[in-house]
């Protein structure tokens, strides 16, 4: 059902965990499976220089969370914003439809951390 590179993340997520005194906070989850993910990021000088995940969830759920924290680490705070869902699912070379709608919503998780760390220090 998953490839190769899902199996890997599934298997062996990255930055998994909480920072503490984080810039940013978000969380994210879906009511129809239970999925649930939470993002810490650290900013600084407007670049992610950490970013952390906490996962509830099917392996799509856990897959997607750990990938979205690669394409994230590093970034600008304004090209993280542009990682969609579906930047996340093309990443691992594609999530089976039925677990598209359902745990592909990590990205939208680094957006809300994101929306909380624009509130904290604007």
């Amino acid at each position: 059902m998953y490839n190769d590179t899902v199996l890997d993340h599934l298997s062996n997520p990255r930055n998994v965990g909480t920072i503490e005194n984080a810039d940013g906070i978000g969380h994210i989850g879906n009511q129809a499976d239970g999925d649930k993910i939470t993002i810490t990021i650290e900013v600084k000088n407007n670049i992610i220089s950490n970013i952390r995940l906490k996962v509830f969830g099917c392996g799509a759920a856990i897959a997607s969370g750990s990938m979205l924290t690669e394409l994230a680490l590093g970034k600008p705070i304004e090209d993280a914003l542009k990682i969609t869902n579906d930047d996340v699912s093309e990443a691992l070379g594609g999530l089976p439809p039925q677990k598209l709608q359902c745990s592909n919503i990590a990205a939208t998780a680094l957006h809300n951390a994101i929306a909380d760390y624009k509130s904290r220090y604007k």
